[in-house]
């Protein structure tokens, strides 16, 4: 491998680019990606040489290194290293990985970005966020797909909403544009895929309606509010029910092969379900009793991701 190595601020990007170190004869410090441009903002040092390839050919690299920070579009990615190679319209990041836009955040230690296809993936301590919906996230690899708005956590996978907690084996995110601002609307939950809602009508202790099945899909209104969540294979529902003067009754249980929690205004408006349904209620003695928690029930609140300004 050859390489050489510049000291580089900010301002003498413009002027370093240029150079053979780097190799490209395209201006104004970018790189192609279809419509867009990876502009380098910052690094404290660059890297520029080749490594060996197959059958004696070389594959030609470019690095920066240090409080690095690129511009892709309206794609912001931070990170200690990053390693552009210009032939495949890849860059490989790692450590301290931050990769947002105005609405999404993800972070990760390692991870790689494409920049034609505006798609990446991370993996180690992956967690992220959709600012202007409170959704917070974690996960052990993650990829995304900022053109499809969609995000993929794998490995124990978590999500927590505005009292909601979502996990399972894996998890989708998708994001649509509600005035301007990217909002959740629709939440998939694959293998183990819990649902723990806070009861907005309990007080102290704070108690959970809960959902489970194989699968699950949450779709959220323009408010972030539940519209429906649909339970599927094994699926088991646990929740709080009152009387009409919103005084506690009892605790109902209900299982099948697919369960459906419609929400009128974010609020449980009735539960459909389909294929051997049975069901049981506990008297309102029981309603603070943790044996009658689903499988699987568990908080992890201590576990949500805290991300600064």
């Amino acid at each position: 491998m050859t390489s050489r190595r510049q000291s580089i601020s900010k301002a003498a990007w413009r002027v370093m680019l240029s150079l053979a170190l780097w190799g490209t004869s395209l201006p104004d410090n970018t790189l192609s990606a279809e419509n867009k441009k990876t502009v380098l903002e910052h690094a404290d040092l660059i890297e520029g040489g080749e490594n060996p390839g197959p059958s004696g050919t070389t594959i030609p690299y470019r690095s920066a290194v240090g409080n690095v920070k690129f511009l892709h579009g309206e794609t912001i990615l931070q990170c200690d290293r990053a390693t552009d190679w210009p032939e495949s319209e890849r860059i490989d990041l790692t450590g301290h990985i931050v990769i947002k836009d105005k609405s999404i955040e993800t972070r990760g230690d390692r991870g790689v970005y494409h920049t034609d296809r505006e798609t990446g993936e991370l993996t180690g301590n992956v967690r992220g966020r959709v600012i202007e919906d409170s959704l917070a996230v974690k996960s052990a690899r993650a990829t995304f797909d900022q053109k499809k708005n969609e995000l993929w956590l794998f490995s124990d996978a978590v999500a927590w909403q505005r009292g909601r907690q979502l996990s399972g084996d894996s998890i989708r995110v998708h994001v649509r544009e509600i005035a301007g601002k990217k909002k959740v609307d629709e939440i998939q939950v694959f293998g183990h895929a819990f649902l723990a809602a806070r009861d907005s009508l309990s007080k102290s202790p704070t108690l959970y309606d809960q959902l489970s099945g194989k699968q699950l899909t949450a779709n959220m209104d323009e408010r972030s509010r539940l519209k429906r969540v649909t339970a599927t294979k094994n699926a088991r529902s646990l929740y709080h029910i009152y009387d009409d003067k919103n005084q506690p009754s009892g605790v109902n249980f209900t299982s099948g092969d697919k369960i459906r929690m419609i929400f009128a205004e974010g609020k449980l408006d009735r539960i459909l379900v389909t294929g051997g349904a049975l069901g049981k209620e506990y008297p309102n003695s029981m309603r603070n009793d943790p044996e009658i928690n689903l499988p699987g029930f568990r908080l992890r609140d201590k576990e949500r991701p805290v991300f600064g300004p």
